[in-house]
């Protein structure tokens, strides 16, 4: 994996919060690329196309195999240990105080994504989580249709990126 394609290096570099946008084709991460984001949440079968059409890093979640992007989302539970062998840098998405905790006592991960759930008060879900992200963690929020107004805030208590319009596939 070339430096510029690091999801870390991405999210971290820069000011303000970055943005993660959602792509199932090729045309749509060019756009989206030139549209400013910073990195790409790849869904559909076309990673290796979307990979060759632009330099961000490309985050998949891990539904089958080996994942194909710079950047691979797994869940605080899932078996995950082989993929330390792999060129894939590897973000542990959590819903809850419990599954941050255990996360990081087991594996102790760099990146973070905090996904409200199925939760009303889906922004101060997802603050509540990153008020117990260790100092040093990149955090990542998760947050279906998010406003400008919930990236304002998220951005203003220290989240290192936003997943625009995404959501985790369904189990």
């Amino acid at each position: 994996m070339t430096p510029s394609r690091r999801l870390s290096q991405a999210i971290s570099e820069g000011d303000g919060i970055s943005l993660i946008v959602p792509v199932e084709r090729p045309d749509a991460a060019t756009a989206a690329e030139a549209d400013g984001a910073e990195a790409l949440l790849a869904r559909g079968t076309a990673i290796a196309a979307i990979r060759a059409a632009t330099s961000l890093p490309v985050v998949s979640y891990l539904e089958r195999g080996a994942p194909e992007g710079d950047a691979c989302i797994v869940g605080a539970d899932a078996d995950w240990e082989h993929l330390h062998a792999l060129d894939v840098e590897i973000v542990v998405r959590v819903e809850h105080e419990d599954e941050l905790e255990e996360a990081l006592e087991r594996h102790d991960p760099e990146i973070f994504v905090l996904a409200c759930g199925e939760s009303d008060e889906r922004l101060e879900r997802v603050l509540d989580l990153l008020s117990d992200v260790p100092a040093g963690k990149l955090a990542i929020a998760e947050l279906p249709g998010v406003t400008r107004e919930e990236i304002d805030e998220l951005e203003r208590a220290g989240c290192d990126a936003v997943l625009v319009g995404a959501s985790a596939p369904e189990r």
